[in-house]
């Protein structure tokens, strides 16, 4: 998997495995609120949850649980853990 490192807000996305499945994905947290998230096909295939909603698939609750756990070690960064503009100095 490439890591982007394009700083669009900041910080680069990085990689994440889902805690349930381990699907690796790209994961970039701008606020405590925004959170991006770049699927690729393995990790299309390997989550569950996406499989069984088929179409209706609207986020994958496990992965979210990783992404809230990762971001607790700071694992991942939140870019502006005030949620009102870039964080400086990060």
């Amino acid at each position: 998997m490439r890591v982007d490192n394009r700083l669009a807000d900041g910080a680069p996305m990085r990689p994440l495995a889902c805690d349930r499945c381990a699907a690796r994905v790209l994961v970039r947290k701008s606020s405590p609120q925004q959170t991006s998230v770049q699927w690729n096909g393995g990790a299309m295939a390997l989550c569950a949850e996406r499989e069984r909603a088929g179409a209706a698939f609207e986020g994958c609750g496990s992965l979210r649980d990783t992404i809230r756990e990762a971001t607790l070690r700071g694992t991942i960064e939140v870019v502006d853990a005030e949620g009102d503009g870039p964080a400086l100095g990060s």
